[in-house]
């Protein structure tokens, strides 16, 4: 398996990497993987270390997920070290608070280069040596994406584009043997929100919003982009799958005094 993972330094694409590299470990199959973040810093060179460690080739490499030109050349170094690529695994994002009547339109330009052009321009880059080895693209969107959040600037609007643009890839690059589908992560315990959860209460608030009582870890998301990009999902192809525990349909259960109601 040989697959680019962008945003990989932390968060979901670390747990990402680190899973399909004990997946190969398993299965004594090699695993070639393109770690893939803005710089080639000490949590980068930690995750290269931890991959090398359980047998995988691991292939550092810096990129601006931002600009017009890094996708492109992210993956054709990742191609001049593998000799192809099997997956491309969209997952770099960012995200800039704030209510849209005071946005910024170079913030606007920012977050919809990041959370959405980014993974178009791998996507085409990635085109040929994926249809080479009916290979497969998931990109991480967001439940963002699918119920409206005020104070969030465009990220939800970013992450509803990013899966329809997934939706759109499965319909032109399914013709060419490659699978293209997303993930909506729900709540997820990262860097990123860590600070939230180091307050106690709020952490248990949060957890108890979810039918499986707890908040997600990025393992959650890492597993099921594995089953993804691998073997077993060979027929899934044009999906975005929520993954959240449940939470986000549970909007009616939260309604106070619903369970008061009774029938006449």
């Amino acid at each position: 398996m040989r697959v680019l993972v962008t945003g990989a330094a932390s968060g979901i694409g670390r747990a990402t990497c680190l899973k399909i590299a004990a997946d190969a470990q398993a299965k004594n199959h090699p695993a070639h993987i393109a770690a893939v973040d803005l710089q080639i810093g000490d949590a980068l060179r930690s995750l290269g270390a931890e991959l090398e460690s359980v047998g995988a080739e691991a292939q550092l490499i810096a990129g601006d997920m931002g600009t017009a030109d890094q996708p492109a050349q992210v993956v054709t170094q990742a191609v001049e070290a593998f000799g192809g690529l099997d997956g491309v695994v969209s997952n770099a994002g960012i995200n800039r608070t704030g209510p849209l009547l005071d946005y910024a339109v170079e913030d606007w330009d920012a977050m919809f280069a990041v959370n959405t052009r980014a993974t178009w321009l791998l996507a085409k880059a990635a085109h040929d040596t994926l249809a080479a080895n009916a290979g497969a693209i998931v990109a991480t969107s967001s439940m963002s994406g699918h119920f409206a959040h005020a104070g969030l600037g465009p990220y939800g609007p970013s992450k509803a584009a990013v899966s329809m643009l997934i939706k759109v890839l499965a319909q032109e690059f399914g013709r060419d043997g490659i699978r293209c589908n997303s993930v909506c992560p729900g709540m997820v315990q990262t860097g990123m929100t860590r600070t939230v959860y180091e307050n106690a209460e709020i952490a248990q608030q949060r957890a108890e919003l979810v039918p499986l009582g707890r908040v997600a870890q990025p393992e959650d998301l890492a597993r099921v982009i594995a089953f993804l990009l691998g073997p077993e999902a060979a027929y899934i192809n044009g999906q975005d799958i929520i993954v959240d525990g449940g939470m986000t349909g549970n909007l009616l259960g939260r309604i106070p005094g619903i369970n008061e109601i009774t029938r006449s």
